[in-house]
């Protein structure tokens, strides 16, 4: 396992890069309305992250040629932003977004609902619950099994269900480093990683009110649920400080 210490210079650099994701994240997410498209929302990201000063953190993986991940309803990662995604009323919309600023990627992700469904604005909002009770948890001393149990243990008082095949990760000059944060307990040797001063992590929630079992969609590389329930995912890249959890996707008015 290699995981990447932070300097307080490298924090800073991550704090910079992560605010101008959130900016850029928060536009996405005003738009994210009736009869958009998902290639709208890729276009918009585009010309934000290049406003930015930045670049495109999600083309630099291997045969993924755009910025953003947009997901529908059962859809839950990897979604590809076609144009022949229409948004609609009652749809559970997720996009997932990255950016690299000096070398050092940041990521987040957020789900909208699009219209007024009562029952899915509470399934959202348990989401979101979920992960800033697992921000909480990310404090030195504390192991990433604090940060894992917190997501799970939410989801289950909301009888929710985590996706199992997926994970959030350590971040910094490369997309995906060590360790593994899972949004449940899996007693997986990552969750025993104690937490320093200086780790960076991209938390990630991904859930269902399914079994969370997925499937391979036709263009290889949407997952979906396998019982087509409905989905969502809240992320957002985390510092550890001796302060206490640092959210770097945060603007400059402390939105997240």
């Amino acid at each position: 396992m290699n995981i990447t210490i932070k300097t307080p210079e490298e924090i800073d650099i991550m704090q910079e890069g992560g605010e101008k994701l959130a900016r850029v994240r928060d536009r996405l997410f005003e738009e994210i309305k009736e009869n958009v498209s998902a290639a709208e929302i890729e276009k918009l990201a585009n010309d934000l992250i290049e406003e930015e000063g930045a670049k495109a953190s999600f083309k630099t993986v291997r045969n993924y040629k755009w910025a953003t991940c947009v997901n529908i309803n059962d859809g839950v990662v990897h979604g590809i932003p076609h144009q022949h995604i229409i948004f609609k009323q009652g749809d559970i919309v997720s996009v997932d977004v990255g950016l690299i600023y000096k070398d050092f990627h940041s990521d987040t992700s957020v789900s909208r609902l699009v219209g007024d469904a009562p029952k899915k604005k509470m399934f959202l909002e348990a989401g979101r619950e979920s992960l800033d009770g697992a921000i909480a948890q990310a404090r030195v001393g504390n192991s990433v099994r604090h940060i894992s149990a917190a997501m799970q243990q939410t989801l289950k008082k909301h009888n929710l269900n985590p996706i199992r095949a997926l994970t959030g990760h350590g971040i910094g000059k490369s997309l995906h480093e060590d360790p593994l944060v899972p949004c449940f307990v899996s007693n997986d040797r990552h969750e025993s990683v104690e937490l320093v001063e200086g780790m960076t992590l991209a938390i990630e929630v991904m859930y269902t009110n399914g079994s969370g079992d997925l499937v391979m969609e036709d263009d290889g590389w949407t997952l979906s649920t396998k019982d087509a329930k409905i989905a969502a995912l809240f992320e957002e890249t985390v510092a550890i400080t001796s302060d206490g959890p640092l959210v770097l996707t945060k603007d400059k008015n402390g939105k997240e």
